[in-house]
């Protein structure tokens, strides 16, 4: 049986308490590893870049369907809207999404963690890392065994091991609508827009609390515009039933990965997972399935090789990672051939159809 070496302080540790360092951090943490997650907020629930939007894999199939029933909505459709504004209503039989009261959720990640045995230590920023023996010594942090890079698509983590870095993003914003209800409530909104979401969508979907709003655009480099997220909601407010008069709670916003998982996902001792792994569908931008997926994969792998020795977690993290092989093809021509007209023309077809339900609902379309 392995063993850790007795000068190591932690086993695992996780940077970012993100779903996928979460997840990590969980897995291990059930086969009794000694498990630290730094987060550099004050509040797990501040400064969110995710949508908080959850498929029904994630749902049934992950340790988030333990979540409180006040902390999410289901949502048993998508309303499909072409540039002209027209729209195509999609569902599939059993399938639907959770919307989630995001910040509320991940603070109740965070007390996941602590009942878990976890050691959650936050506002602690990573910073620097050097290699100790078959481990690594964090800056004013001890001796870890194991470090999991979970924080985000500039992962620090990943600029100080020399693993791969992300270099395909979109660039979203989203508004929240505290108390606000939309016209059809029991659907997810989504929006086809060159002028307002080149090489993405917006879209619009009720919550626990209220509405949320966002909008994404393929970005290329520094000075890349925002979106235009006012102008796109004054031209869906009639559409969604939202008021003229609502005025935005709060407001979230950041770079997706777009371009599939990094070239270099780990080295000796070192792991990248979620956003900071590219671990992010090219074409939908969904995440939260993917990256608890693989970050479950890479904690469990390492409390495996560390009590049983089983397969290195190095290796398991980079055949754990999905490829998107197709997905990443249909992102190349979405940036390349996008265009307003075809959506406009074959709104209502069989084909157009055929493909939205196989994107939204993984195939499950009718």
């Amino acid at each position: 049986m392995a063993k850790t070496s007795e000068k190591s302080d932690w086993d695992v540790t996780v940077v970012g308490a993100s779903f996928a360092g979460a997840a990590c951090a969980l897995a291990a943490a059930q086969y009794g590893l000694r498990v630290c997650v730094l987060e550099r907020k004050r509040d797990p629930g501040i400064k969110l870049h995710t949508t908080g939007i959850i498929v029904k894999e994630a749902a049934e199939q992950t340790w988030l369907n333990r979540m409180p029933e006040a902390l999410y909505r289901r949502v048993e459709g998508v309303r499909l809207y072409s540039p002209n504004l027209r729209s195509l209503p999609l569902r599939a039989p059993d399938y639907y999404f959770l919307t989630t009261d995001t910040p509320n959720l991940m603070r109740w990640l965070a007390d996941e963690l602590h009942a878990q045995g976890v050691e959650l230590r936050l506002q602690c920023s990573f910073n620097a890392a050097q290699r100790d023996g078959e481990g690594w010594m964090l800056e004013g942090l001890g001796r870890t065994r194991y470090l999991v890079g979970a924080d985000g698509a500039k992962s620090r983590v990943a600029q100080r091991a020399g693993l791969g870095r992300v270099r395909d993003f979109l660039y979203g914003i989203e508004y929240e609508f505290a108390g606000a209800r939309l016209r059809e409530a029991d659907a997810l909104h989504c929006f086809i827009s060159k002028r307002y979401a080149p090489g993405y969508i917006g879209w619009a979907t009720q919550n626990p609390t209220g509405v949320q709003v966002g909008l994404a655009l393929r970005h290329r480099s520094a000075g890349t515009q925002g979106p235009d997220i006012d102008g796109f909601l004054d031209c869906i407010r009639p559409l969604i039933g939202l008021s003229a008069g609502v005025e935005a709670s709060a407001t979230r916003a950041g770079l997706i990965p777009c371009g599939g998982p990094v070239s270099s996902i780990s080295a000796p001792g070192v792991m990248l997972v979620g956003d900071a792994a590219g671990i992010v569908s090219p074409v939908t931008a969904g995440g939260i399935h993917s990256a608890w997926k693989h970050g479950w994969a890479v904690g469990e792998a390492i409390a495996r090789h560390m009590r049983h020795g089983g397969p290195p977690p190095e290796r398991v993290a980079a055949q754990a990672a999905p490829r998107f092989r197709l997905k990443r093809v249909l992102r190349g021509a979405y940036d390349r051939f996008q265009a307003d007209w075809p959506f406009d023309m074959l709104l209502d077809s069989a084909p157009l159809r055929w493909a939205a339900e196989r994107i939204y609902f993984h195939r499950r379309g009718a």
